[in-house]
């Protein structure tokens, strides 16, 4: 369908934003259901953020995605914070209402649980403690969606452990910090083990840890998704462990904001699916 006057149009804030997925995945989907609207990159510099997003519903979009570096920024921009959002400290999706004002909030931690719901259709969040490494937005993000999912306890294992500290102060709960060292502690009962640093993606070095303590019922997930399989999902699977990978957190993240401004509830399919992996594998 082409693009007529009345197209919704909507976008992704980030600095840089070129090498962003988003605008192929909403493409897909407007084209799919045959939508006249658009979704375009937005690169904004970090100075110039806030006048970005408060120029959203002067220039009649439907409202944004937010990558990095600005989601903490975005939250401190909009007129509103859902509660997920207020609680992780960073907002990625903004929603101009229909009197102008912004809303945001966040589907990070969304995607994540949608993903391991297609992805590992028996794994529960309380069947036993969660291990997530890194304590970035991400992680943050991610920890929120387990508490709430059920998880009996999130062990925040980072390299700096006064990171993980502060993550855990922030959002409370039930969340034990620890550092790097004692991994193999807290991997020991767990029923889920997350990577949420960038180690293990493609040019970023690689993730050194010894998953021998873990048990095999224990799920491992990891957001990185170049490579769609990184060297800790393929080490899970070789000892028995069942994973799911990260393509499908971006994915299902998209949804809530793709129906919030284009007004249908899109499906991550097969085909969304392959169509996104061709742009990482051009």
């Amino acid at each position: 369908m082409g693009l007529s006057g009345n197209a919704v149009v909507a976008g992704v804030m980030g600095w840089p934003v070129g090498h962003s997925l988003s605008p192929r995945l909403h493409g897909f989907w407007l084209a799919r259901y045959g939508i006249d609207g658009a979704y375009v990159p937005l690169p904004v510099a970090p100075d110039n953020v806030a006048q970005a997003i408060a120029a959203l519903p002067k220039l009649g979009f439907a409202g944004a995605n937010v990558t990095v570096p600005h989601k903490q920024a975005a939250l401190e921009a909009v007129d509103r914070v859902d509660g997920t959002a207020g609680r992780i400290g960073a907002v990625n999706t903004i929603i101009v209402e229909a009197d102008g004002t912004l809303s945001g909030g966040n589907t990070d931690g969304y995607g994540f649980m949608e993903n391991l719901a297609a992805g590992a259709e028996d794994w529960r969040a309380d069947a036993g403690p969660a291990v997530v490494l890194g304590a970035g937005g991400a992680a943050r993000a991610i920890v929120v969606a387990l508490l709430d999912a059920g998880a009996p306890e999130v062990r925040v294992v980072n390299r700096t452990v006064s990171k993980a500290e502060g993550l855990a102060a922030d959002i409370g709960g039930a969340i034990r910090a620890a550092p790097l060292t004692e991994a193999a502690a807290a991997l020991a009962d767990a029923g889920l083990l997350v990577n949420t640093t960038t180690l293990g993606m493609q040019g970023h070095g690689e993730l050194d840890i010894d998953l021998t303590p873990l048990p095999p019922a224990a799920l491992v997930t990891d957001i990185v998704y170049t490579p769609l399989r990184t060297d800790l999902l393929n080490a899970a699977a070789a000892r028995g462990n069942a994973t799911v990978d990260g393509l499908g957190m971006l994915l299902h993240q998209a949804r809530p904001g793709f129906a919030a401004w284009f007004g249908r509830e899109p499906e991550v399919t097969p085909e969304l699916r392959d169509h996104v992996l061709a742009q990482l594998e051009g």
